[in-house]
């Protein structure tokens, strides 16, 4: 015969009653207290185990630790409090921390300690084991990822075409040492695409059942892969001759998108034939409606394409932020963001290229009528621009004056940007404009070009008086005067945060090259410092600042930063 007692459960005093409710609180809370006060004893008791009282004999302590044996260890120690003094951890010292035991080791990858993973990889075959590794690890629950692949660290980092690695000890010259060169830069490029494919595919099959990934963020940078012309068609195809694994990685991709439950946050930026005008499509309605940033940016794809159309961006009512090539963006979308189904869109950065310029038209983007609406819409929305090499008459079709510019970034390789520009943007944009980028990589014998030619005012002072809101301003490429430098400082004073010019770019009226009691280099330092009210130095180092050295790596992580600040 089975008897079985219910045992009354404690209740909380006064539980019955609404004047016991504060009390009720206040027994709550110490019942947890007391929790862990037990625990804290438990784990001191646990530690004082693995000492050893002091006083006692060796005798004594050596049959304590018998009796005790591997439950006095931090192997003893529940999993819940293992993880919970991991989270109190950086990352670095987490790893550190698990290589004690295989107990703290398996505790390593509970879910609730990786709720967001970034990586940086370089393309090269020491990172494969180690991203297959964490990605079997933490991919099928991480919420937050973002991945950035650099191909160029790769290709600089040693071994590179020019240090005859892996050839003989002399050194070619001639046609046929360049032709060496070639064939060994050829080479080494098509290893860089097969591993970056490999990678590719390692994040995207990891990642596929994951329906708890919120945010994804991949960004490829083939900037150098790119720079002797595009290899997406002709090295790609030596690759993957057949387009196996670039269809397959494509699959994966929409695999990711269809699986997903929570995504609100999808960015693809530069990657290699990864996103394709249907991948979107891929999305449910649902998951779309829900979606609060977009970002889809993509040299490669034909002229005739775009990644997103107005038609699909329909369904993405809830969107805050979103970024996109330039002449992607069409009047059309303009019109639907406006709408009244549609959140105010906060945020919108845009790149425009002179390649996709030259392929595509700017008969079809927004007119000043449409940002009038947008900005109504939306009296919060900022833009942010960043303008590879295009020509000036280009730049005025697409500079309108109701457009809330905030950020503009000037790369340029073949096109200067002209004085004109840049005080047409001081006087549209004065009262959005808070960091300004002009970078210039062209090679000219007769020196860096002057925005001030043949002007009363330096364009660039006049961007410094007018903006007012002005916090950084970084210059590279184009001829800045001493005075004029002092003159920036003096006007924005402490509210300029940043002002990186190099080195190189700064020249000095013969006037004070001629003064022998004064030093120009340390009476320019001294009074840019005074007129901003900290210390100030030139850019002596290019390759220290992304800003100049990479671009595009450079804009997507502003482009994140930016849309996150919303």
């Amino acid at each position: 015969m089975l008897l079985f007692l219910s045992v009354p459960q404690p209740r909380p005093p006064g539980a019955r009653t609404r004047a016991g409710a504060a009390r009720v609180v206040r027994w709550r809370r110490r019942q947890r207290l007391r929790l862990r006060l037990r625990q804290l004893r438990r784990l001191r008791g646990l530690l004082r185990g693995l000492r050893g009282r002091p006083g006692t004999g060796g005798r004594r302590r050596r049959s304590r630790m018998a009796l005790c044996g591997q439950a006095a260890g931090a192997a003893s120690l529940p999993s819940e409090l293992i993880v919970h003094i991991f989270s109190f951890l950086p990352a670095p010292d987490r790893l550190r921390a698990s290589a004690s035991c295989s107990h703290w080791r398996e505790c390593l990858f509970y879910p609730a300690l990786w709720p967001q993973l970034r990586i940086c990889l370089r393309v090269s075959p020491a990172e494969q084991p180690r991203l297959e590794f964490l990605m079997r690890k933490c991919g099928w629950f991480v919420r937050e990822l973002r991945v950035e692949f650099a191909a160029e660290n790769y290709l600089s980092g040693g071994g590179g075409p020019g240090d005859g690695g892996g050839s003989g000890g002399g050194t070619d010259t001639g046609t046929g040492g360049e032709e060496g060169e070639a064939l060994q830069l050829s080479s080494r490029w098509l290893e860089v695409l097969r591993i970056y494919l490999e990678l590719v595919l390692c994040v995207l099959l990891s990642i596929r059942n994951n329906r708890n990934l919120q945010k994804f963020s991949l960004f490829g940078d083939i900037s150098v892969v790119q720079q002797q012309g595009s290899l997406s068609s002709t090295y790609l195809s030596r690759v993957d001759p057949d387009g196996k694994k670039i269809k397959q990685i494509q699959q994966l991709f929409e695999e990711v998108l269809s699986n997903s439950r929570q995504l609100k946050w999808l960015s693809c930026g530069f990657m290699l034939d990864i996103v394709t005008p249907a991948s979107l499509s891929s999305l449910s309605n649902a998951i779309a409606s829900t979606m609060e940033h977009l970002s889809l940016l993509d040299n490669n794809i034909p002229g005739s394409c775009t990644l997103i159309t107005a038609v699909e961006l329909e369904r993405f009512v809830n969107l805050r932020s979103l970024a996109l090539d330039f002449c992607d963006f069409t009047a059309e979308m303009a019109r639907v963001l406006t709408d009244s189904n549609h959140v105010p869109l906060q945020r919108l950065s845009l790149l425009v290229h002179n390649a996709s310029v030259m392929l595509k038209s700017l008969d079809n983007i927004p007119n000043d009528e449409h940002w009038k609406a947008l900005s109504r819409k939306s009296s919060s929305l900022r833009v942010y621009l960043m303008v590879f090499d295009v020509k000036s008459e280009d730049m005025l079709k697409i500079l309108k004056p109701s457009i809330p510019l905030e950020r503009v970034h000037f790369d340029s390789y073949v096109t200067c940007v002209s004085g004109a520009i840049v005080d047409l943007i001081s006087r549209q944009y004065d009262k959005f404009l808070t960091h300004f980028i002009l970078m210039n990589d062209m090679i000219e014998t007769s020196g860096f070009p002057d925005l001030s030619d043949n002007r009363n005012e330096d364009p660039l002072v006049l961007l410094a008086w007018r903006c007012t809101k002005l916090t950084l301003l970084a210059i590279h490429g184009y001829t800045v005067w001493a005075h004029n430098l002092i003159a920036i400082a003096r006007l924005r004073g402490s509210d300029l945060k940043v002002l990186e010019v190099t080195e190189e770019s700064i020249d000095f009226d013969q006037g004070e090259l001629a003064d022998q009691d004064v030093d120009p280099v340390h009476n320019l330092i001294e009074q840019v410092s005074l007129g901003l009210g900290q210390p100030w130095h030139a850019v002596l180092d290019i390759e220290s600042l992304s800003v100049f050295t990479e671009p595009n790596r450079h804009f997507y992580r502003e482009m994140q930063s930016f849309s996150e600040d919303v």
